[in-house]
């Protein structure tokens, strides 16, 4: 028979013998426990009381019988979902918020994306990452999630002002639909939808090479703004922050060579699918972060800083294949088939399922590009 003993060595994280087999009757049940002051401390004392009363008892397996009965009875109520809140327990439907969400959100009549990734650290506390419109993936020290509905607040980033981001939502049937209440105290609604998980189970089969710059003019390109970029000497410039600039087709998996130019100071970068930005900045002598060139904007950091200086021709060699991204710069890889966990700020839209744009960053300053050529897959 499995003893109290077992149990509370179990609760405790004691996983060896018998207490391995309570563990798992545990988990089989769908709850983490913690031991806590309260209801649970109490139940813990009855049970050591009661089976003091039960030695007194003549008949061995009448005493076996009932503290068994007991130890049943002290299960099932710990495990009831009316004490669930008094014993500090984390119930197993978190599992159903855990990975990654793809975001729309509401904002001013726009659908604009996001990005939301939920994961358990240890027994029963939930964390995350969360991607807005702008800026990098931020870090989410706790997620409260019970009852089907989720809770959690994030400092500001890029946003001006000193309140916190707060979120609010609900699991309704495989999405999630809530509000955002912004640093500037407006709210808006977002509905979010499970991230694909992108998974390539075939060899990728190369087409044929497409020059997307003719180096005569923009054709095949568009903008959502006010048009900046000319072509001019074989070269397209954007010769000031202004819109960025998106190819008209739209492309799965593909192979792409681009060279880039900037002055002193200048900041760019190539959305992949329009939703994965590879920066490009002026970064020649500093440590290779996510942030500078050659990173995955808030997520993958290069193996090394490639950047030349200001005002030399530099080069990507970029493979990107369902999530799985390989970025040579100047000649050397410094991203090697790694997986990008979602959007980046300044996407064009989070549904990571579809073909998307190549698009260039125009808005953070001057910048040139010649030899863009893309090998989409067949």
């Amino acid at each position: 028979m499995v003893g109290l003993r077992q149990v509370r060595n179990a609760l405790r994280g004691r996983s060896t013998g018998k207490q391995g087999k309570v563990k798992s009757i545990l988990y089989t049940k769908k709850y983490y426990f913690r031991l806590a002051n309260g209801p649970c401390t109490l139940i813990f004392i009855l049970t050591f009381s009661f089976r003091s009363i039960t030695k007194h008892m003549k008949k061995r397996k009448e005493r076996k019988g009932l503290y068994c009965t007991l130890q049943t009875a002290v299960l099932l109520l710990a495990l009831s979902p009316v004490y669930a809140h008094h014993l500090n327990i984390v119930t197993a439907d978190s599992t159903s918020i855990e990975g990654r969400w793809d975001i729309t959100m509401l904002m001013a009549g726009k659908e604009r994306p996001s990005w939301l990734e939920v994961e358990l650290s240890g027994l029963h506390t939930l964390v995350g990452r969360y991607v807005g419109t702008g800026g990098s993936a931020r870090p989410i020290s706790k997620i409260n999630y019970s009852g089907g509905k989720m809770h959690f607040a994030i400092p500001p980033q890029w946003d001006k002002g000193d309140n916190d981001m707060v979120f609010d939502a609900e699991l309704r049937g495989d999405s999630l639909v809530g509000t955002m209440i912004a640093v500037d105290g407006k709210s808006y609604d977002w509905v979010g939808r499970r991230a694909p998980s992108l998974r390539r189970n075939k060899p990728v089969v190369w087409g044929k090479p497409i020059v997307l710059f003719n180096g005569k003019d923009t054709r095949g390109w568009h903008t959502e703004g006010a048009n900046q970029w000319i072509a001019e000497g074989g070269i397209l410039r954007s010769p000031h922050s202004g819109s960025n600039l998106i190819t008209d087709k739209k492309f799965t998996d593909f192979k792409l060579h681009i060279e880039f130019r900037y002055p002193a100071e200048s900041n760019s970068g190539v959305y992949l699918r329009g939703r994965y930005e590879v920066q490009i900045e002026d970064d020649k002598g500093l440590e290779p972060t996510s942030h500078h060139l050659g990173g995955v904007y808030g997520f993958l950091t290069p193996s090394d800083m490639m950047a030349k200086a200001a005002g030399e021709w530099q080069s990507y060699d970029i493979t990107l294949v369902g999530r799985m991204v390989t970025v040579i710069a100047n000649g050397k890889t410094i991203i090697s088939n790694q997986a990008i966990p979602g959007i980046t700020g300044g996407a064009l839209d989070s549904k990571e399922g579809e073909p998307g744009p190549l698009y260039i960053q125009g808005d953070h300053g001057p910048v040139d590009f010649r030899n863009i050529v893309i090998t989409p897959a067949k």
